[in-house]
């Protein structure tokens, strides 16, 4: 059984790097916009890796070192997600304007401030 989904009917946020280069469907703007979400959640985790170590405590709880461990790193790693995706943390933005091939600018502006985001 071949479970491999077509590129063209997958959101960009489930795809791999990799897959993302290689994906006809996509513009450059659309696959740097991407690695940028990528690279800013990237951060965040190892920023809240070290926030969120507080909140899990000691042993009190039940709860053994490697399921504490466990723990922590879904808390994180949906922590990072949720604020990526949502945009407003700014990284992904700046990133973005880095990376952007200077033809590629004014385009990718127009389709920012068309989706709500502000580009300064």
């Amino acid at each position: 059984m071949d479970l491999t989904m077509a590129l063209n009917s997958v959101s960009p946020r489930h795809l791999d790097v990799d897959q993302l280069a290689r994906n006809p469907n996509l513009t450059e703007g659309q696959k740097i916009a991407e690695v940028s979400r990528h690279f800013e959640a990237i951060l965040l985790r190892q920023f809240l890796g070290d926030a969120t170590k507080p909140m899990m405590g000691g042993e009190e709880g039940g709860m053994s070192s490697t399921m504490r461990d466990i723990y922590q790193d879904m808390v994180v790693n949906t922590l990072a997600e949720q604020i990526s995706s949502g945009g407003k943390f700014g990284l992904t933005s700046a990133f973005q304007r880095q990376l952007m091939p200077k033809n590629l600018v004014a385009p990718a502006a127009a389709k920012s401030v068309e989706g709500g985001l502000q580009t300064p």
